[in-house]
């Protein structure tokens, strides 16, 4: 029978503690987060969280950038980097979020809104790993545009740095409003509109060419 190592058994205790934090945080953000609810959901000891995070503002970084960060990579950074036509990858991500999301999803709100509004003012380490998950999806995001611009998908006028920062910033702010009214129908109405914005910035005579909005 196998036997985990003691550093995989240390890898495994880190990355309980690191998921029951991003539960916690993401339930009642950082600075009301409870280092004794954390331990309860784990079944773990002080001393076993404090061994791997020597403070409750290092366990929070850690959540920002290896759950935060990995999860959003994973679900649409990475599908941006990879694909062939990332202008299509990006409007089918939009649809799957207009369509799937119900008002269960903003009791909550986004993760990484909720942090960026909560700690980005009070905390510069915060501020910085944060920011550095909203550059990396302005530039993704950002080289999408101009790679679609090279398969004659978006008008070659386009400031891609711009309408970057516009789409990351509107998409933000679509999460920001859906939570206040806790609404998935606000959600969808905003999200709907970046869509037609995006499908905008592509030539007249390519439009046909365009994925068409999900029927809903």
């Amino acid at each position: 029978m196998y036997s985990p190592t003691p550093l995989a058994m240390a890898d495994l205790t880190r990355e309980k503690i690191l998921q029951a934090a991003a539960a916690e945080i993401h339930r009642q953000g950082f600075q009301a987060a409870s280092i004794a609810h954390i331990l309860a959901s784990t079944g773990l000891t002080k001393g076993a969280l404090y061994h791997h995070f020597p403070s409750k503002q290092a366990l929070g970084l850690a959540v920002v950038d290896e759950v935060v960060r990995t999860g959003f990579e994973e679900r649409l950074l990475n599908p941006l980097r990879e694909a062939d036509e990332p202008l299509d990858t990006l409007l089918a991500y939009m649809d799957r979020r207009i369509r799937d999301l119900s008002d269960d999803a903003f009791e909550l709100g986004c993760p990484l809104n909720n942090l960026v509004q909560e700690m980005s003012s009070v905390d510069d380490e915060f501020k910085t790993h944060l920011d550095h998950i909203l550059q990396a999806w302005q530039a993704v995001t950002e080289q999408a545009l101009i790679k679609g611009q090279s398969q004659d998908r978006i008008r070659q006028d386009v400031d891609c740095e711009a309408a970057a920062l516009f789409i990351v910033s509107a998409w933000e702010g679509c999460w920001g409003m859906a939570k206040n009214r806790q609404s998935a129908r606000t959600f969808r109405l905003c999200m709907a509109q970046l869509r037609q914005f995006v499908l905008s910035l592509a030539p007249v005579m390519n439009s046909s060419r365009v994925q068409p909005a999900t029927r809903r």
